[in-house]
């Protein structure tokens, strides 16, 4: 046996052992302030942590074949939309659901996904969620642009267009300590950087390209280790350690920066004088990721402390699957390294969906690890999951 195949037989191995264990609850327990927040991300109809959510599934393989990667895929997004459409709004926990959307709308040839981001777009009138936008305020604008891009209905870009506009117009640097500059913590690269290359791609305007390149710029700057090729969630997080003494580097953060090369390197022109930086960090922080991947498959919500954390974290263990496959899927990263790393990666979070569809162990927002419990699925995780199976669905050579 070659070492990807024994080491995804290990993955196998680890999960057939687990499925006769009940899932762990979090080995925290949550502080009041955490619950608050858990209760709050619930209240706005984000997702929920029930303590009974029934059983897991038992009519899904963790077969990475395109017939059983697309049962999965239709199965969470099923419930997914079914229980959320009548609460759509333009925050980002919801853009990054619609990201995913769109996603699986192409890969499964479903127009009934499609079709609700468009309502979307139409109820809001294609506008971003406020005037200056934040990255996370951006964040919508790469669903309304990926429609846009389909359609040609200038409707659908131009509000989007403005706000950019008054955006390379404005001030970006600001006074305030941990937030000089734009992109000041991780996250925002997967929200902004995709909307502004999207923009390019819509106009032609290199003027979008020069500002995603340079406030990337500054971000990784900032937060990106360049010894550990991971990126520290913001700069408040440069001094804070785990229980065993390391850094603390949070997995959603990180799988947020890789989901966002993937997304920006898509709509890069071969010639942009940055495209190479923004490979290379991709294969620095696959390489990375890849080592640190649990024996279920999936990653810890703190990356370098895993026996800190008794459950795998999804959301952040669903975008690194994204940005894995994708890197594969278009010929950055080696397909015979990361192949067995995305199969039991995709293995793993198949053993977290429940008989109704329900995605569970997402971590609720915040801004690093934290207790969950085993039930625990908001809209984001499966934006995220369903942006991964997109891409393991047309994986080849699996």
């Amino acid at each position: 046996m070659q070492p990807s195949s024994f080491r995804f037989a290990l993955v196998l191995s680890a999960l057939a052992v687990s499925s006769f264990l009940p899932l762990a609850t979090a080995q925290h327990t949550p502080t009041a302030q955490q619950l608050a927040g858990i209760a709050k991300d619930n209240a706005r109809h984000f997702g929920d942590d029930p303590d009974d959510p029934g059983p897991l599934a038992k009519d899904l393989s963790p077969s990475t074949s395109p017939k059983d990667v697309a049962a999965a895929m239709r199965k969470v997004a099923d419930w997914q939309l079914q229980r959320s459409q009548p609460y759509f709004d333009r925050i980002w926990t919801w853009s990054v659901l619609y990201s995913g959307f769109v996603a699986a709308a192409d890969a499964l040839d479903e127009p009934r996904y499609r079709n609700a981001m468009e309502a979307v777009g139409r109820k809001y009138n294609w506008e971003l969620r406020s005037h200056l936008p934040d990255a996370d305020d951006q964040s919508i604008g790469q669903t309304y642009l990926e429609l846009y891009l389909r359609k040609k209905d200038p409707a659908m870009m131009l509000p989007t267009q403005k706000e950019l506009d008054a955006l390379i117009a404005a001030p970006r640097l600001s006074n305030i300590p941990n937030k000089e500059i734009a992109w000041w913590w991780c996250d925002a690269l997967f929200m902004a950087p995709p909307v502004w290359a999207r923009m390019y791609k819509a106009t032609g305007d290199g003027k979008y390209l020069a500002y995603l390149d340079e406030e990337w710029e500054r971000t990784a700057n900032r937060l990106y280790d360049t010894k550990e090729h991971l990126y520290a969630r913001d700069a408040s997080y440069f001094t804070r350690t785990e229980a065993n003494g390391k850094k603390m580097f949070w997995s959603r953060g990180n799988g947020w920066v890789m989901g966002g090369l993937i997304r920006t390197l898509r709509y890069l022109p071969q010639g942009d004088p940055k495209r190479a930086f923004y490979v290379e960090q991709l294969r620095e922080m696959a390489a990375r990721v890849a080592e640190l991947q649990g024996a279920d498959g999936l990653w810890r919500a703190g990356m370098l402390d895993s026996q800190s954390y008794d459950q795998p974290e999804v959301s952040g263990s669903a975008l690194f699957t994204y940005a894995l496959a994708a890197g594969v899927n278009d010929g950055l990263l080696d397909r015979k390294k990361y192949t067995p790393v995305i199969r039991g990666a995709w293995a793993g979070m198949i053993h977290h969906v429940y008989a109704d569809g329900r995605l569970g162990c997402v971590q609720q927002t915040g801004a690093e690890p934290a207790p969950f419990k085993a039930s625990a699925s908001y809209t984001y995780g499966v934006g995220a999951f369903l942006l991964a199976g997109s891409e393991v669905l047309h994986l080849q050579g699996q």
